[in-house]
């Protein structure tokens, strides 16, 4: 039963899960949990300096100029029963072992793939596949808002489970990003029911 509030109005129960948003270095973690973000999102990031440039390499023609170092922090409304809180992962794998620790707790994650570049990607399945227990979803980033590949090519070359979801969302659009962070929830949902 609902408990009710000083008034006499029925109170709803509020619910919250923790999100992992994972994925290789540069393919748009901390821009989706920023465009989604209802609070200021939590930022760890630094400039990459000459000094990272042999360990951070970009492909030529990437003008990121910052990467994270710890993780990235956001939340969001999805309606009155559903509070998420987004905690995105550092992509290079200088900072991988911190993953264990981020994905502790959470109910899935989303797994952020750039197909410009999907060899930066596999480690990020097979931590999902092989160490992590928690349901994951793929998201191909459409950088720019294009599909440069169809998505059953995607799962060939990431050779994705079967259970495993495939989506694809333009990350900058705080909609899409929902969209996909709802996917999530209801792949962990129907993972729980088994």
């Amino acid at each position: 039963m609902t408990p009710a509030s000083p008034d006499g109005m029925r109170m709803s129960q509020m619910t919250s899960a923790k999100i992992v948003v994972a994925g290789g270095f540069g393919v748009g973690k901390t821009t989706a949990v920023g465009a989604i973000s209802e609070i200021p999102a939590i930022r760890t990031e630094s400039w990459m300096t000459a000094a990272a440039a042999q360990i951070d390499r970009l492909d030529p023609g990437i003008d990121k100029v910052t990467t994270t170092v710890a993780m990235d922090f956001g939340r969001v409304t999805i309606d009155e029963a559903l509070v998420l809180y987004l905690f995105g992962t550092p992509g290079q794998p200088r900072f991988w072992p911190m993953w264990d620790d981020l994905v502790r707790g959470a109910v899935g994650a989303l797994v952020l793939v750039d197909t410009n570049n999907l060899a930066n990607s596999f480690a990020a399945v097979n931590y999902f596949e092989n160490d992590a227990d928690v349901p994951w979803v793929v998201c191909v980033n459409l950088f720019h808002g294009v599909a440069t590949h169809e998505l059953s090519e995607v799962r060939d070359a990431l050779a994705l489970p079967a259970h495993v979801p495939l989506i694809a969302a333009d990350i900058r659009d705080a909609r899409k990003v929902a969209r996909a962070l709802l996917a999530v929830v209801d792949h962990a949902a129907k993972q729980a029911i088994g």
